[in-house]
């Protein structure tokens, strides 16, 4: 099994993977539409299909989104003791609001300002240090505006909760 994974991973990394954009240009099958057979407007190349198709977007890069959120959720509320339950990742359930004495971890907290949601917010109560963690899983050709994206889009909730929250430090 590991050695069918390492393959398939060096043939994506490679952009081996027989997708129409490689058997027409690669290939040089002049026959091929390049088009995405699943939503049939952009090229079908390896980035478009795993982080730019519209038609993925609502299911597959939503699962992956919620996977990978669920395991930090996970690991902070072992991290800080907010939980005893040890289950596999694919089996954590993640609770809105998790709380003890030093830490509170929020799940997809709703806040005042629209459409400001992070993924976790995550606030060390003795410090006064609060994470605002909101997930992205981008390809590397669009990495670094992906994160000003996210940092942008949460910098007035940042201020409101380092007034509201009167903490002293806000990531």
């Amino acid at each position: 099994m590991l050695t069918e994974t390492e393959g398939f991973l060096t043939s994506i990394e490679d952009q081996a993977i027989l997708i129409r954009n490689y058997k027409k240009y690669i290939l040089k099958q002049p026959h091929i539409d390049q088009l995405c057979r699943i939503c049939g407007k952009e090229s079908e190349t390896i980035q478009h299909i795993t982080a730019a198709c519209k038609q993925l977007a609502s299911t597959e890069y939503l699962k992956r989104h919620d996977g990978l959120a669920k395991i930090i959720h996970q690991k902070l509320a072992e991290a800080a003791e907010l939980t005893e339950e040890k289950s596999p990742y694919y089996k954590y359930t993640s609770a809105n609001v998790l709380e003890n004495d030093n830490f509170k971890l929020y799940w997809n907290h709703n806040k005042t300002i629209p459409f400001n949601r992070p993924d976790i917010t995550f606030t060390n109560k003795k410090t006064k240090n609060t994470s605002l963690i909101d997930i992205a899983v981008p390809n590397t050709h669009n990495r670094a505006k992906a994160i000003t994206n996210k940092q942008n889009k949460y910098q007035e909730l940042a201020n409101e909760i380092c007034a509201m929250w009167k903490q002293t430090q806000l990531k």
